[in-house]
């Protein structure tokens, strides 16, 4: 019987919370009709939130969210999105469906789903059409809590105090389409940026996430951390699972093959391998660690829908696409040392999203109920685990049948999230938890199963959901279970 072994006695440090963030950009229906319809909608909204799409977010434990972009943050101006809804600046969305919007999504908005949500806010800011100047004054306005021209304009806008927004992106993207800047002319605007970024309190004191790389571009981090590094708090990584080389033909979300479903894993799995050697750079110019690794685009990227609007990136989320999101967290988990903060793309209708709505309709994808069976690493203590594995698959895109995280709770509790990758073949196995004692312990699990290829719809909203895992058997030194195929698992070790 194959094995999973838990070390306690081995650990990276804490699993940051914000590995579990999300992304919401001005793309297609994620904002207007997914997460904002307005105050006079007959959809049940709070201050123009959908209130069960919000209800949902905040019971997976979203930690921390990325606006508006994105392309479209390079384009964005944040003075538009502000003041009296009926005065604000209609523009064209020439970035995703050259649809036009009328701002009625702004800075408030955004804080104010924030707000609902329980998250910390991540803005995205300007650098590829907008000016030091702008970048500025946005900071000063959602951060400045005294007298300032910023602050009073946003205390006219109907919130007295600051926000205290944390985390700053300085550009997406900068190496397409914010920009097609060279790295070395981006981290001589990253340092100018970030001199700029003020803080406006000793104690809440800004993060600064510099432009990353677009997947293995290692030359890029190398120049970032060299010119820029000291000036920056972290570097930004994106990678998305194609299952095809082209972009002009990536596969469909729900229509494929098993080879071409181990293809997506594989090609998923090729994660560990950017993050560990965009890590060893950043280690390399900063050897005590102060720049972290932010992930903040990652997840699937398939055609778009038959029928829907090709700027607009909506896709059906399967059980395949839960698979890659295990995956990915497992290895951001394990990887904890670095990585600081992920951000899947994106939250609600557009590419590997947790939620679809369609008019009044909602429904939870097989993706969101992964990051909420993984909810329990948030903060927690990362533990290292190994997997016995045997590959699946054939030729170069083989991939391992289980792949695994773990971690503890201050309590004493421990989560091990184990995903069987094979498409038909159940997995028994042994988990063997060392170093925590020798106190009995309660075993409990919840699963995800179904065929690849299964997903939600609208008319059967339910087909892919959890459920307790029967026939756990625990041992003198851990516990037994069988993993049905294409399943992902998290099991609960409570003394």
């Amino acid at each position: 019987m194959p094995k999973i072994i838990v070390n306690a006695n081995r650990s990276k440090g804490t699993i940051n919370k914000n590995i579990y963030g999300q992304f919401a950009e001005h793309l297609g229906r994620c904002i207007y009709g997914g997460l904002y319809v307005g105050e006079n909608s007959d959809i049940p909204n709070v201050n123009g939130l959908r209130t069960d799409v919000v209800q949902a977010l905040k019971a997976m434990g979203v930690p921390v969210l990325r606006w508006p972009g994105g392309c479209f943050a390079d384009t964005y101006h944040w003075q538009d999105g502000i003041g009296p809804r009926e005065s604000r600046k209609k523009i064209v969305n020439t970035n995703w469906g050259g649809v036009t919007e009328d701002n009625a999504f702004g800075t408030h908005e955004f804080m104010e789903l924030c707000r609902q949500l329980g998250c910390e806010a991540y803005f995205s800011g300007n650098v590829g059409s907008g000016t030091v100047q702008e970048f500025s004054d946005w900071v000063e306005y959602c951060n400045m809590d005294g007298v300032s021209p910023m602050a009073e304009q946003r205390r006219k806008n109907g919130q007295e105090h600051a926000w205290n927004v944390k985390y700053w992106g300085i550009g997406n993207e900068a190496w397409g389409c914010g920009g097609n800047m060279e790295p070395e002319f981006y981290a001589n605007l990253a340092r100018q940026y970030a001199t700029y970024l003020r803080n406006y309190s000793s104690e809440d004191k800004i993060y600064k996430i510099a432009s990353g790389a677009n997947v293995a571009d290692y030359h890029w981090t190398k120049t970032v951390m060299e010119k820029a590094g000291r000036f920056i708090d972290a570097v930004s990584l994106h990678y998305y699972t194609l299952p095809r080389a082209s972009w002009q033909n990536k596969g469909s979300a729900t229509a494929f093959d098993t080879a071409e479903y181990y293809t997506t894993l594989h090609k998923t799995l090729k994660m560990e391998e950017l993050v560990e050697n965009h890590s060893r750079i950043l280690k390399q110019y900063d050897p005590e660690g102060r720049v972290g690794l932010a992930v903040d685009e990652w997840g699937t990227w398939y055609d778009v829908e038959p029928g829907t609007n090709p700027g607009f990136l909506y896709q059906q989320n399967a059980m395949r696409d839960a698979l890659v999101a295990a995956i990915n967290l497992n290895i951001f988990n394990n990887h904890c040392d670095t990585v600081v903060m992920a951000n899947i793309a994106q939250m609600v209708n557009v590419l590997q999203a947790m939620v679809l709505t369609e008019g009044p309709k909602m429904l939870l994808t097989p993706t969101y109920h992964v990051f909420a069976l993984y909810r329990g690493h948030q903060n927690a203590k990362q533990l290292e685990s190994y997997a016995e594995t045997r590959l699946l698959g054939t030729g170069e895109t083989a991939v391992p049948d289980l792949h695994v995280s773990a971690s503890a709770q201050p309590g004493g509790s421990v989560l091990v999230t184990v995903a069987n990758l094979s498409d038909a073949e159940p997995a028994p196995l042994e988990c063997i938890l060392a170093g925590l004692g020798g106190k009995k312990r309660k075993v409990t699990g919840r699963v995800l199963t179904a065929a690849t290829n299964a997903c939600n719809t609208f008319a059967a909203p339910a087909q892919v959901a959890p459920r307790a895992l029967a026939g756990i058997t625990q041992t003198a030194e851990g516990f037994t279970a069988t993993l049905p195929p294409c399943s992902v698992t998290a099991f609960t070790v409570t003394v």
